[in-house]
């Protein structure tokens, strides 16, 4: 696979410091039943990268003393890893909001399925996110393979029919992706379109539509280069910079944790091995910094932070200023 991260590093981009921390991210591991085009993290079934629970436990600590409001936790298919359950339990007994950063056909899997997980999530009042990168069949399997648009809409109904998307305490929120290298289209219009398409084909209810830019590294990354778009879909990036941006970045309010436990200042950062720069060593962990504050840390900066200021703004939670 082609590596994008040297073409990144040298920046103009200005630099940033993180505000207060209320979030974090955290990715269970790399093993994931899909392997799509765009992933960033390069899962797939393959993969054994995953979180153990000494590790698990080292991040309850870090909630319990530092207040954190928000768990997002994320993959590859953040409930393969034998821990999730565990995990979404006790930060939910502390009163922590749990994401789940769901492909949803992860729902269907025999295993999965018949051990309740969907269930589960319902009666955890778990935030579930998911992967649903166009509402049309063909977009879908372009992006994450044949059969999956199906089986997305199946667990959307299955979701829905848990009350997710309709009840205040089971929000279910959508991500799309674009195909190719162009920026995301208006995130408001667009989700009116989905809600639109999903409810009079399918019955589909769900809270909100976000929208989120691909990013140039890891498999989205290997593919611009090897098609010779990676300079035109930087130049994009760059032209469409917005500063207003700048104030509500996901960096500004989060941490990023690896499945070993080290972590970085957002999840794009991680996948390019760009560690704290707040830190003497050469790769934080978490069990170094369990007393410390991350407030108003500088963040390591590269090229790739144009994929979250151009245009309306990308982040985990969609556009930043729709």
């Amino acid at each position: 696979m082609l590596d994008s991260r040297p073409l990144l590093l040298a920046t103009d981009f200005p630099p940033i410091k993180r505000g207060r921390l209320e979030t974090l991210q955290v990715n269970l591991g790399y093993l994931c039943n899909l392997s799509c085009v765009h992933c960033h993290v390069n899962a797939g079934p393959s993969r054994t990268e995953l979180m153990d629970l000494p590790t698990i436990e080292l991040i309850l600590q870090y909630i319990d003393q530092h207040a954190i409001k928000v768990l997002d936790l994320t993959g590859g298919a953040p409930e393969m890893n034998p821990h999730f359950r565990f995990l979404v339990t006790e930060a939910r007994r502390r009163g922590v909001e749990v994401i789940d950063r769901c492909n949803l056909t992860i729902l269907l899997e025999p295993a999965y399925a018949e051990a309740g997980l969907a269930e589960f999530l319902a009666e955890q009042a778990v935030t579930v996110t998911a992967s649903l990168p166009c509402y049309s069949e063909e977009n879908v399997e372009k992006q994450r393979g044949k059969g999956v648009y199906d089986e997305s809409i199946e667990a959307l109904l299955k979701l829905n029919a848990l009350g997710y998307g309709m009840d205040d305490n089971k929000q279910l929120n959508l991500v799309y992706n674009p195909v190719g290298a162009v920026l995301p289209p208006d995130q408001e219009q667009l989700q009116a379109d989905y809600k639109r398409e999903l409810r009079q084909r399918f019955g589909i209810e769900f809270n909100q539509l976000f929208t989120i830019t691909n990013m140039p590294i890891s498999r989205f990354g290997s593919v611009l280069m090897s098609h010779g778009q990676f300079d035109p879909y930087m130049d994009l990036l760059k032209e469409n910079f917005s500063t207003d941006n700048l104030a509500t970045v996901m960096c500004r309010s989060l941490i990023s944790i690896d499945w070993q436990g080290y972590i970085y200042d957002c999840d794009f950062n991680q996948m390019l091995e760009m560690p704290l720069i707040s830190s003497d060593k050469p790769k934080t962990h978490l069990a170094d910094i369990l007393g410390t504050a991350m407030d108003g840390n500088d963040i390591y900066i590269a090229d790739h932070c144009f994929g979250c200021t151009a245009g309306q703004g990308s982040s985990c939670g969609g556009a930043l200023n729709d």
